[in-house]
């Protein structure tokens, strides 16, 4: 027999040995002979009061043999000489799209305009000590794409546009640990992501795909209605048949190129504003309800999710951050963004998070509006540039105290960071445009009357977080193409359709199995 059980477990009582088996025995009024095993299928903190609790859902096996792990398997096949599909970005949506491709009998040919994960390495180290910005290789380009170093977040809302499970499964197999699938809120952490990300390319290779670095789609040859060739970098010209987009949220040129060829794009609202950084400590002491430094050893690094209404406007917590550090995020010279991640362990002295505001592309863009689809790009361009200038015209990013942001006042001084290339005291209060600058300031103020100890001068506030999401929709039909082009599948955060590694993952393998439907 099998029982599902929620059990409320204590601090104290998570350090006992056998809390669970002994949970379970006195809720079900069993000996503990009888109980075979308890597999936990979830687990969560609860700390809205002083008393933290964890939250396990079980399932008790009783007199009945325990259940063996299984090792999770998936029907790879050889596809070395089976019909291609092409594949342009690499990131979650691209080797998602690039897996499903082979368990489904079809040729996945990955041309990624970045490096491999271990070279990428170098390009991100000129960002941070040499402010230098390689436009193919970087935070956002190269394999594995922007989720690579990223907090390897895995939470999603998109439970209906997939099997979750699946790619949770999916990350075990190619050496995320088990714990994700536990986990309420589940992460990968920057220092293991390219381990992973580097063996689902050896998957791909190994059972006949082919993954092509440092090569970017420049053209493409349209007749009747289908794509016949892509133009490389290079000059070379390939044939293809079908091809999936996953070009990414940041693959500018794509837009560009796509518009220069009358193909259908929209302009969709998205998010910008800036990454706020505490102390953890402070984090941790508002959300446990203790001294920051007195975190129990059971307990991970806080997090927080904010959302509030600013005339009718929403400002709200984005890829939150315990224990991370910001990262330059720029994918071109002249520019500065900011991007948060975090290691495995999250031991980092800082907690970061992206405070953004809500961007209504029909609203608020009026200014834009020669740019057509495009507006909300060189929205978010004009800000980047303007960060550029204040930060100092390197990856030196703009920032104040939260303070002195909301209260209107250039930074004396600023607080110590994460970020490597370093802040310069600048007035973003009046830098950023009114709708955002304004926006954040009252949103800071009702998320201090929320977490009593947010709002401080031990914060900084550093500017700009513009990659939430992309302000271009390339359209597709129910048949997940592009309306005008019949075997062009617009995919992932790039084409307007997730928000993050699993909705993107999960979106990879819906367009994948599009373009197999074909033939």
């Amino acid at each position: 027999m099998i029982k599902a059980l929620q059990l409320r477990i204590t601090l104290e009582e998570e350090k006992q040995s056998n809390i669970l088996l002994s949970k379970a025995s006195q809720n079900l009024n069993l000996k503990l002979s009888d109980i075979s095993a308890v597999k936990v299928l979830r687990k969560s903190i609860d700390a809205r009061k002083k008393q933290i609790m964890l939250n396990y859902k079980v399932e008790v096996y009783i007199n009945e043999p325990a259940p063996e792990n299984s090792a999770y398997t998936f029907d790879y096949k050889d596809v070395s000489a089976a019909k291609p599909i092409h594949i342009i970005g690499f990131g979650p949506a691209g080797m998602w799209a690039a897996l499903r491709c082979i368990e489904l009998g079809f040729k996945p040919i990955v041309l990624e305009r970045g490096k491999n994960v271990q070279d990428r390495r170098r390009d991100l180290k000129a960002i941070n000590q040499d402010h230098e910005v390689n436009e193919d290789s970087n935070y956002c380009f190269g394999e594995g794409g922007a989720g690579t170093y990223s907090d390897g977040k895995l939470y999603t809302r998109s439970l209906k546009r997939g099997d979750v499970r699946k790619i949770f499964e999916n990350l075990v197999y190619h050496g995320a640990t088990d714990q994700i699938l536990v986990d309420a809120h589940p992460h990968i952490g920057t220092n293991k992501l390219p381990k992973v990300v580097q063996n689902i390319r050896e998957t791909i290779l190994n059972h006949g795909g082919e993954i092509h670095f440092e090569t970017r789609v420049v053209d493409f040859g349209i007749k009747n209605k289908h794509i016949n060739s892509l133009t490389l970098h290079n000059g070379d010209e390939l044939a293809v048949d079908k091809v999936i987009l996953a070009t990414g949220h940041s693959a500018r040129d794509m837009f560009y190129l796509l518009q220069a060829k009358n193909i259908e794009l929209k302009a969709k609202s998205f998010a910008m504003g800036v990454r706020v950084e505490h102390p953890q400590q402070i984090i941790d002491g508002i959300q446990y309800h203790c001294k920051g430094e007195n975190r129990d050893e059971l307990l991970p690094a806080a997090s927080y999710s904010l959302v509030e209404q600013v005339r009718d406007r929403g400002v709200y917590s984005f890829c939150m951050c315990p224990g991370g550090f910001i990262v330059p995020a720029a994918t071109a010279n002249g520019e500065v963004v900011v991007n948060g991640m975090s290691p495995s362990k999250r031991n980092n002295a800082f907690a970061n998070s992206g405070i953004v505001v809500e961007i209504n592309a029909e609203k608020d863009l009026y200014k834009y509006e020669q740019f057509g689809a495009l507006k909300g790009l060189e929205y978010q361009k004009d800000l980047e540039r303007l960060a550029f200038t204040a930060g100092g015209r390197n990856q030196t990013a703009p920032a104040q105290r939260l303070t002195d942001f909301v209260e209107g006042k250039l930074s004396a001084d600023l607080n110590p960071t994460s970020y490597q290339p370093g802040l310069n005291s600048a007035p973003l209060h009046s830098l950023l445009p009114k709708l955002i600058g304004g926006s954040l300031r009252k949103g800071f103020k009702a998320f201090g009357e929320k977490m009593h100890g947010y709002y401080t001068a031990e914060a900084n506030v550093i500017g700009v977080e513009s990659r939430t999401s992309s302000p271009v929709n390339i359209p597709r039909n129910e048949n997940l193409a592009h309306p005008e082009i019949e075997n062009l599948f617009p995919c992932g955060e790039g084409g307007g359709y997730a928000g993050g590694i699993v909705s993107a993952a999960m979106d990879g393998e819906r367009c994948a199995e599009a373009a197999c439907e074909m033939g």
